[in-house]
């Protein structure tokens, strides 16, 4: 599953690199963003992968789908944009609630925001709290192919990546 699936790129991209397994990609596609559930149709026709995926319109905060439903759970700038949950860590529980056991996740969100997601050190103990078995942060600030201008909080300062196994 594709939180935040936006117009479908990244689900595209795992029905292709996986093609035995079945997709779902979910969005609110407010109104501020350019972006549907007829695009991301569109855009998984013209891709050849229309009959792996499915899309949904969902909150990130509530997931239509009964625990434990999938083998990996990904998501890309998406928490910190979800307007009806005001604790985004709650969003990464909703998450992982989804996700079997001895499943796989990566989000990569505004981690290093401190005021929407508090220190690192107590995040991760959270997410290992709720039933994670392993888990790591990849801090990006600190990756050698992002350019020092970019790096600036505004930029991709603050941007960092969680992942794991439940």
């Amino acid at each position: 599953m594709d939180i935040g699936c936006g117009s479908g790129a990244l689900s595209i991209r795992l029905a292709k690199k996986y093609p035995e397994a079945m997709v779902v990609g979910i969005d609110q596609w407010g109104k501020q963003w350019e972006y549907s559930k007829a695009t991301c149709e569109l855009n998984a026709s013209i891709e050849g992968v229309e009959e792996r995926i499915t899309f949904r319109q969902a909150s990130a905060s509530k997931l239509p789908f009964p625990d434990e439903s999938f083998d990996l759970v990904v998501s890309n700038l998406t928490f910190h944009e979800v307007k009806d949950a005001p604790d985004k860590r709650l969003l990464l529980k909703e998450a992982l609630r989804v996700l079997r056991k001895g499943g796989s996740f990566a989000f990569q969100d505004l981690f290093l925001l401190k005021q929407t997601y508090g220190e690192m050190d107590a995040l991760i103990a959270s997410i290992r709290s709720w039933g994670v078995s392993r888990t790591e942060f990849v801090d990006t600030n600190n990756a050698p192919f992002i350019p020092k201008a970019l790096k600036l909080p505004f930029m991709v300062g603050t941007l960092g990546l969680i992942t794991g196994v439940k």
